[in-house]
């Protein structure tokens, strides 16, 4: 995972669907959401830190143009407008701008989208990637060769098998018109096993709101950045002898870049909101979401800070939606229960310092993940039991799918549990999280579309509960550590529960 903490770091119960729907009482135009760059004068506080915010406004021009002159009048200055969406990005020091904009006749919404003052980045190397011997890949390799794999590493995918990608890649690879985005660190379109499928004509840097689609600018800016990588190495790694394989190695990939270029690889709103926007105008099918929008784990509607944050996040996947692209977000990796009544957030915010709070999953939102129409993935170990790390909840996860367990041990070369699959610079190595069950399920997702090229994103994601295998609830106490001590309880029968939804997805049955 890009973060340690919680997933990336998500979730579609009815309630929570409507609920969240008649609170923000908006559907977002059909129409294109063409952002436009712009410049403001500010008066700003010599002292004063300067924050990103997010002001969400009616769609009508008069209302925006209005807005726009509130905006520079209270000290903003915007950065960019998606006007068919009504979602200004502006930054200010004014320490009263939130509040004085919130007043301003047609802002439905208004608030920092982060806690700490924009900085100057700088990087550095971190994180718990497992990465792939040259001894162990050679035992793969010898082990692939035995067993008539097309690819050296794939003995060691567990994965592919689990749910049938390996025979469906036999009957139907997926399809070169449909490309599924990964809004994530950065992709490394390079790497031999990802170059072969990569649409640089959809990818883009959307950190801080507005797209660069330089050349080259969709790329990590290190090697610490290497989830994104990771992620479209899973969905579609080529079949082409070289490396892994994909779970959809036809399908085309395409990499946004949202994630802060330091260390922290924060997803702040303005780049999710940019990035949606952006798949969706330049005709992505599907969009791979493996994390939560910073700086809250929860984003509780009381808060006008955190409200306005999924409001404007609501608006731009709801516009994703309404141009045919299909959702897919990450539950996360908090062992979580989605559907309790309280949950225990002692890691918010996020960009500065965290404090304890109690919040309900159903008035504080976790985003993407609950957000209307998002479909929400759950992990599972080689033994198809809920990976001991996942988040889970009855009504709020749709599908399950392969992410790892480095408790589940797989009768592979290696014996890890985790995920393997593409790493910058011409590397491979092992990770684990519902970021890796994400992809797993819009490659899925991908096929489906393959197969059925006229399905909607609501049609997609039924075909995806559909076609899933449901183990059912687990007979016994799930205790992962055997201490004793119940780690999760899993609630629903066999056709759809809390630990796996409808079920794990299944790539054989989504290409027949």
């Amino acid at each position: 995972m890009a973060h340690l903490r919680p997933r990336h770091r998500l979730a579609l119960a009815v309630p929570v669907v409507l609920s969240l729907t008649a609170s923000l009482g908006f559907l977002p135009s059909a129409a294109s959401a063409v952002p436009i760059a712009e410049t403001g004068t500010t008066a700003q506080a010599a002292d004063a830190p300067n924050l990103a915010y997010v002001v969400n406004t009616r769609l009508d021009h008069r209302t925006i143009n209005s807005v726009k002159k509130a905006i520079n009048a209270a000290g903003g200055t915007i950065v960019v407008t998606y006007e068919k969406i009504g979602v200004i990005v502006v930054h200010s020091a004014n320490p009263d701008f939130g509040a004085r904009i919130r007043a301003v006749r047609g802002v439905q919404s208004a608030g920092a989208t982060r806690t700490a003052p924009l900085s100057l980045a700088s990087t550095t190397d971190e994180g718990a990637v497992q990465y792939l011997s040259k001894d162990q890949a050679a035992k793969t390799a010898k082990a692939s060769a035995a067993a008539g794999d097309s690819e050296p590493l794939e003995a060691d995918q567990w994965d592919l098998p689990a749910i049938g990608a390996d025979k469906a890649a036999k009957i139907n690879p997926g399809s070169k018109s449909v490309t599924v985005a990964v809004i994530d660190v950065g992709v490394d379109d390079t790497h031999p096993d990802i170059a072969p499928n990569f649409s640089a004509s959809q990818s883009a840097n959307c950190v801080g709101g507005k797209a660069d689609t330089t050349y080259g600018s969709w790329r990590p800016v290190d090697s610490a950045h290497y989830h994104g990588t990771h992620v479209a190495g899973e969905i579609a790694a080529a079949r082409n002898g070289i490396g892994v394989a994909g779970v959809a190695p036809g399908v085309k990939v395409a990499g946004i870049t949202v994630a802060e270029p330091d260390s922290t690889q924060l997803f702040y709103p303005e780049s999710v909101v940019c990035a949606f926007v952006f798949a969706a105008d330049h005709g992505v099918e599907i969009t791979n979401n493996s994390y939560y929008v910073d700086p809250w784990l929860y984003n509780c509607m009381d808060d006008p800070d955190q409200r306005a944050i999924v409001d404007a996040v609501n608006r731009a996947q709801l516009y994703a939606q309404s141009k045919g692209t299909l959702n897919v977000a990450a539950a996360g990796n908090s062992n979580d229960d989605l559907d309790s009544d309280a949950l225990v957030d002692d890691s918010s915010p996020d960009d500065s310092t965290a404090t304890t709070r109690t919040v309900d999953p159903h008035e504080c939102f976790d985003v993407p993940t609950q957000l209307p129409g998002v479909v929400t993935v759950s992990s599972v170990g080689v033994k198809k039991a809920k990976s001991y790390f996942s988040s889970y909840g009855k009504g709020v996860i749709d599908v399950a799918a392969p992410g790892g367990d480095a408790l589940q041990i797989p009768d592979t070369p290696s014996k890890n549990g985790r995920i393997l699959s593409t790493l910058p610079n011409n590397s491979y190595g092992y990770l684990q999280g519902t970021s890796m069950a994400t992809p797993h399920v819009a490659a899925v997702a991908a096929l489906l579309k393959s197969t059925h090229p006229h399905a909607s994103p609501a049609q997609l994601q039924a075909l995806l509960k559909a076609e899933a295998d449901n183990p059912g609830c687990p007979t016994e106490p799930y205790d992962t550590n055997g201490d004793g001590v119940v780690d999760a309880t899993c609630v629903g029968g066999k056709r759809v529960n809390g630990f796996y939804g409808f079920g794990i997805v299944n790539a054989l049955r989504a290409v027949k």
